[in-house]
């Protein structure tokens, strides 16, 4: 997952423009790991929460910080779709943050797609 986020990130920051060495760097890759895997990120709390079936709104409220995912995520989109960029992980997210969706269901949505090769350019 974290190598697919990686891609998406990717995909959005080199067609607005920006280098791909921005991606692999501490900026993106070194952001994306401390994000996904680090205990104090605020972010993984509520990625974690919410997949043990908690709302959001209990989340926030006790976390007591922001997590800048929750409010970037649906402004990614936006700058994904100005873009034509399909970036099937975040969007996931969105389904989740908005109730949308079910943490199974978007797992299952995920591995569900077609599979194709890692390095296709693309509009995943």
């Amino acid at each position: 997952l974290i190598t697919r986020g990686l891609k998406e990130m990717g995909r959005l920051i080199v067609t607005m423009g920006g280098l791909p060495e921005t991606v692999s760097g501490l900026s993106g890759l070194g952001d994306l790991l401390l994000t996904a895997t680090g205990d104090l990120s605020r972010n993984r709390r509520v990625g974690m929460a919410l997949g043990r079936g908690e709302s959001l709104d209990t989340i926030l409220a006790d976390l007591g910080q922001v997590a800048e995912g929750v409010g970037a995520t649906a402004k990614i989109l936006q700058l994904a779709a100005r873009h034509s960029v399909h970036l099937p992980i975040t969007e996931e997210v969105q389904k989740l943050l908005s109730g949308e969706t079910t943490v199974q269901q978007s797992i299952e949505a995920l591995l569900s797609r077609t599979r194709r090769s890692e390095h296709q350019a693309q509009s995943e």
